[in-house]
């Protein structure tokens, strides 16, 4: 065997080594992420809710208690996270949302959602359906003539 045939031989066996090891740890984050979806599940409540404003800002600006700040890893601090600001019966909360329905949540309007602690998981509207929200048109989009 010449020197360049070993050489992909060993690359070779180094990247099926590596799709082992990544297909086995993402099969044991799967399962820890469907336990974790289960648990958000068993106290899981229905609420209604007025949503007073809503937007994407880091944790530590977000006005969430301190244990939820300390509970968070450390990288996950500096990280965007969709948060809605909602008047729950007489008081005014701050939520975290689920990034999937962010976009459905309408401002300045009274919706029933599924609340598992302080993480929004599920909304929908109490006077009729909940609108999908309007998708921006591409670059190209904008040019093309309306028919």
């Amino acid at each position: 065997m010449t020197t360049g045939q070993i050489i992909t031989l060993v690359v070779i066996l180094v990247m099926i080594a590596i799709l082992v090891a990544l297909y086995f740890a993402g099969k044991k984050l799967q399962k820890k992420q469907e336990e974790q979806q289960e648990q958000l599940k068993s106290i899981a409540q229905n609420v209604s809710m007025l949503i007073i404003d809503k937007k994407r800002m880091k944790l530590k600006e977000a006005g969430l208690p301190a244990a939820v700040l300390e509970n968070t890893p450390k990288y996950m601090r500096r990280a965007k996270v969709p948060v809605v600001k909602a008047k729950v019966g007489p008081k005014v909360m701050t939520l975290m949302c689920d990034e999937k329905i962010f976009d459905f949540i309408p401002v300045k309007k009274e919706v029933k959602a599924v609340v598992s602690g302080i993480y929004i998981t599920d909304v929908k509207g109490i006077r009729g359906p909940l609108a999908a929200p309007e998708k921006k048109k591409g670059f190209f989009a904008r040019f093309k003539k309306d028919k």
